[in-house]
């Protein structure tokens, strides 16, 4: 269902990233989408959105109410457009792609790391240096410690896995052993 729900998001967010490109409204549809995809997934509104008897035009005031002072009136028109072709609860990936879209037209490549221990702000640096040489790309780092690593780091960015931990290069020899 996942592939599905990107499939029917795709034409969404590429349509609303080129409005946005178009006005020069990035950053402010980066807030609407995140903040629909907020709404959407609360679970009493999901139950209203899932639920067939709710009347349309009342979730529609509802929405629009909840959205008023964050949502412009193409966020509404958005609203209005995924309620009535039954997209709503897509918004989710709809921002997830609109996101890649935005860093990708950007340039930036969002990057996680996990290390054995806490990463300083030079480490950070440093990672974010000789990726931006390697792909060319601005680097924005996430990290988390995660001390099953043993030592190490494991960077993901995108479909890219360098895993230099301890615990993967283990991994690797008792694989190659065959143990």
């Amino acid at each position: 269902m996942a592939g599905d729900a990107i499939t029917i998001a795709r034409p969404y967010a590429e349509a609303i990233f080129a409005r946005a490109g178009e006005t020069g409204t990035l950053d402010g549809w980066s807030e609407q989408l995140a903040f629909l995809a907020g709404v959407v997934t609360d679970p009493a509104m999901a139950a209203a959105i899932a639920d067939p008897l709710f009347d349309r035009e009342q979730l529609a005031r509802l929405l629009l109410e909840v959205g008023e002072g964050r949502l412009d009136q193409e966020g509404g028109n958005l609203v209005k457009v995924l309620l009535e072709n039954g997209r709503l609860p897509i918004l989710p990936e709809i921002r997830d792609l609109y996101e890649a879209l935005k860093a990708d037209s950007l340039r930036l490549l969002k990057v996680h790391v996990r290390s054995a221990y806490e990463l300083d702000a030079a480490q950070k640096q440093q990672i974010a240096d000789a990726l931006k040489a390697r792909l060319g790309r601005d680097i924005v780092i996430s990290s988390e410690q995660d001390p099953e690593l043993i030592g190490g780091i494991h960077i993901r960015a995108g479909d890219m896995v360098i895993d230099g931990s301890v615990r993967g290069q283990l991994q690797q020899l008792a694989n190659e052993l065959g143990i």
